[in-house]
């Protein structure tokens, strides 16, 4: 099978680095492997990337003089994560870097030596990444997202901006970790906001519309749409917004990208920040630090961001208790 590389457009010196250059460089080229969660023509992606090459450069790791770099990008689909992984090893890298659980999993499966960082990861301790967040042991660590309390906090957020909601749409994947645990967290609160949920599944696009459609045929302005923070979500997030909005649905999201891009609010943690940190921890250890003594941190920043034209176009009248609390308000 032929394997076509690559290249990271707009980034310049961010290009994937032939293997085959490692042995005109010596002894100085190191290699990094990237299993990223979405598609290669991503903004969000593409954004993440960016701060990882960013953080490596100011740590002196420059693409093409002393690192290499490799991409496989999954674009949500849980089917290439494992093949993409062992692609990925097979190239023998230094290290490894993963974009969220679902990667790190297939790439800790495929290598139980090459050292494995991840980047925005739920649960990893519950997900068998770390044996506990402190010391980590083997050979993952890396930077986490809060675990599933959240889902609370979106039905709250959902039932202050559209008090008549009494149905909620739950976008979740069933083949992931965060996608399980966040709906069963959002199905235990959702007693004590009287709300009745309804799951609809993100294995492809057409899932996700036929949900949705029918979803919004059984409600009568009382219908919501919570969307958790998973890659298969973000990746169709044109899509879940241009739903929502054609069936005057109000959605709170779990990540900023999806109200920048039209959706109606977010609540949740920063997605950019952890693929800075992660930087740091793959210097450290290229340096001859070892993942299992380096903790796991968890992302406890939480940041609330409103589109006040989507909340006009689906008629509600945001509260001023959500606008005051509101880190950015997109106009």
């Amino acid at each position: 099978m032929m394997r076509r590389r690559t290249f990271i457009a707009g980034l310049g010196s961010s290009a994937a680095w032939p293997v085959a250059a490692r042995a005109q460089q010596g002894a100085r080229m190191r290699g990094i492997g990237v299993l990223m969660s979405l598609a290669s023509d991503d903004a969000e992606g593409q954004a993440r990337n960016a701060a990882l090459l960013q953080g490596l450069g100011g740590l002196g790791w420059i693409v093409g003089r002393n690192v290499w770099m490799e991409y496989r990008w999954a674009a949500g689909n849980s089917d290439l994560y494992r093949r993409y992984a062992e692609e990925l090893v097979t190239l023998a890298p230094d290290i490894l870097v993963a974009s969220g659980a679902t990667a790190a999993i297939a790439l800790q499966r495929t290598s139980r030596t090459v050292p494995i960082v991840f980047a925005g990861a739920t649960d990893p301790v519950g997900g068998g990444l770390a044996m506990s967040l402190a010391r980590p042991g083997g050979n993952t660590t890396g930077f986490a997202l809060p675990e599933y309390g959240v889902g609370g906090k979106w039905l709250e957020l959902l039932k202050e901006v559209a008090p008549r909601a009494t149905r909620v749409a739950v976008i979740r994947d069933a083949s992931v970790t965060a996608g399980i645990g966040g709906l069963a967290a959002i199905q235990t609160a959702a007693p004590s906001f009287r709300v009745e949920v309804s799951p609809i599944g993100t294995r492809d696009a057409d899932e996700i519309e036929r949900g949705i459609t029918a979803f919004a045929r059984g409600t009568n302005e009382n219908g919501g749409v919570v969307v958790p923070n998973t890659a298969a979500a973000v990746t169709h997030r044109n899509l879940i917004i241009a739903l929502a909005a054609q069936h005057r649905l109000p959605a709170v999201y779990g990540v900023r990208v999806f109200v920048t891009t039209g959706g109606l609010i977010s609540y949740g943690v920063d997605t950019i920040d952890p693929w800075r940190l992660a930087a740091g921890y793959v210097d450290r250890i290229l340096k001859g630090e070892k993942p299992a003594d380096l903790p796991v941190q968890v992302s406890t920043k939480y940041e609330l961001v409103l589109n006040k034209k989507t909340a006009k176009a689906v008629g509600l009248d945001v509260p001023q208790a959500v606008l005051v609390r509101a880190d950015e308000v997109i106009e």
